[in-house]
């Protein structure tokens, strides 16, 4: 327990080179595509966006959306309830995967991460380890991908198109949105300005 707190303690500081999913499909695929990018260099609407699309109350919860959470019970399970900051637990320090022992260390790591990291640094790594299609992770290698362009120069609309083919990115494609991710993508977009607005995307914001 003590190496597993000094290895979160040590990724607020040090980038992570690599996580245990990445690795596994870099065995299985030959090699990935990845480049770090700092949050700094990004433009505000991406990290706008992925918040609008995955976890609007980032900025107002400890690591877990206790609202969210029991509106998905109130749904009968049907829909996830994990927020940013759990994901990042899962994929950096963890294996995939839904048993138990998984879940039970998720729950016990994440309120540590947000104790020990800044929010900034938690949707950093975030952007940066996140699958936007098989084989490609983090958000420079996603703008290559389709939009041949890096990560810096991300328009708005862009930017809400990535984030709309979260969290099944093997299924959606951002360049060539259906109805549905397009609708989505506007959305997000209208997200992204709401936080910005009332406030909850100051943690994250310059």
């Amino acid at each position: 327990m003590v190496l597993l707190l000094l290895w979160v303690l040590a990724y607020r500081w040090i980038d992570p080179p690599t996580t245990p999913y990445i690795r596994s499909e870099a065995g299985r695929l030959g090699g990935v595509k990845r480049t770090w990018v700092d949050l700094e260099d990004l433009p505000g609407g991406v990290a706008r966006s992925v918040v609008a699309a995955e976890d609007a109350n980032f900025c107002r919860h400890w690591g877990f959306d206790v609202a969210a959470i029991r509106e998905a019970i109130a749904d009968g399970g049907t829909r996830g309830a994990s927020t940013i900051s759990q994901q990042v637990v899962k994929n950096v320090f963890l294996w995939q995967g839904r048993s138990w022992p998984r879940k039970a260390l998720e729950t016990t790591l994440t309120p540590v991460m947000e104790t020990l990291w800044p929010k900034r640094r938690v949707i950093e790594v975030y952007l940066n380890v996140a699958e936007f299609d098989e084989g490609v992770f983090g958000i420079e290698a996603a703008a290559r991908r389709y939009f041949g362009r890096g990560a810096a120069d991300l328009t708005d609309r862009q930017a809400a198109l990535l984030a709309a083919i979260l969290p099944n990115p093997k299924e959606r494609d951002a360049a060539r949105p259906t109805d549905f991710i397009d609708r989505r993508a506007r959305s997000i977009a209208s997200g992204a300005a709401t936080i910005r607005a009332d406030g909850r995307a100051v943690c994250f914001e310059d």
